[in-house]
């Protein structure tokens, strides 16, 4: 039987497990500060090259993606658009259009999401558990959303439709993204998107800050987007990369769903946001139908998220 090593039980990766979700709960609050003085695509391409910059520093060794069969390059590409870009812009977008507990709460589908297109994708296979549990996540969001009562032109319900899309794109990135992160690694990988998203970014978020009055952001919200790019984005994926050196995926996949705990208590506090009974329906709905589908982590796309959680609302 193989011994496990000592540092699996180590407790630096655990805390380090635990600082990455307080890190990610903390993005779409200090995202809404931002966003009362920005639009959202400003913001995301504030984030998008700042941690693309961070991320070229800290690797350092991107010449092997240079050599990157043409396939490989195209499939980069797409995973950029899916997982970063469209992901990013959906997800800011949406969030200024309704809550940080509802954007938090719908996000959470992610995994149930992506169990479905490594479905069809034929990675995974449909069994009676995983159906139960993706139709209590749905109906979860669906309530949640409201379609029956929903007026469309209410901005939550806008913003929550949007959320909901941001996460679905984001599944099929997991799915898109697999073989280029097993290939190159995931660092090296995450460097590329990063760089390739910006690129992308950046000149629409040259435009739409053209329509803003920069000199009147203030130096609060300045420090919130450099919080944002520094500690939701670079230092949670760093210190989650370094945990998944010492202890095993699976313990990964455990610590995601303190993310939501984390901003559904920070918002009230910070942002004025308060749950209601609707909330508190749906939010039992989505967390009952993720712990159906993700548990004993036997699904490989779930394997997938706690190897790569991206954004996870990130």
């Amino acid at each position: 039987m193989p011994r496990i090593r000592d540092s699996n039980y180590a407790l630096a990766p655990h805390l380090a497990l635990v600082a990455v979700q307080i890190l990610f709960g903390t993005w779409p609050i200090f995202g809404k500060v931002v966003l009362r003085s920005m639009s959202p695509s400003g913001l995301v391409a504030f984030r998008l090259t700042g941690a693309a910059l961070a991320f070229t520093l800290l690797q350092r060794k991107l010449t092997p993606l240079f050599r990157m069969p043409v396939k490989h390059l195209a499939l980069l590409t797409l995973c950029s658009m899916t997982g970063v870009v469209g992901n990013q812009l959906l997800f800011v977008k949406g969030l200024s259009l309704t809550t940080v507990i509802n954007a938090t709460l719908i996000s959470t589908t992610i995994p149930a999401f992506a169990l479905f297109v490594s479905i069809l994708f034929s990675y995974d296979r449909l069994s009676p558990r995983r159906l139960i549990g993706i139709a209590l996540a749905a109906s979860g969001v669906v309530y949640l959303v409201n379609p029956a009562r929903a007026d469309l032109s209410t901005q939550t319900t806008v913003g929550n439709l949007l959320i909901v899309c941001n996460s679905l794109l984001y599944a099929v990135y997991i799915v898109l993204s697999k073989d280029l992160f097993e290939r190159y690694g995931a660092l090296s990988v995450i460097t590329w998107i990063f760089l390739v998203g910006s690129v992308i970014t950046a000149p629409l978020g040259i435009y739409s800050l053209q329509t803003e009055n920069i000199a009147a952001i203030s130096t609060s919200v300045w420090l919130a987007i450099a919080f944002i790019i520094i500690f939701p984005t670079v230092g949670a994926y760093y210190l989650n990369a370094w945990a998944l050196t010492k202890v095993a995926p699976s313990t990964v996949a455990i610590y995601i769903y303190l993310q939501p705990l984390i901003a559904f208590g920070l918002a009230p506090l910070l942002l004025g946001e308060k749950w209601n009974s609707r909330t508190i329906v749906a939010a039992v709905l989505i967390f009952a139908g993720v712990a159906v589908v993700t548990r004993r982590g036997r699904s490989r796309a779930v394997r997938e998220i706690s190897e790569h959680p991206d954004a996870m609302a990130h």
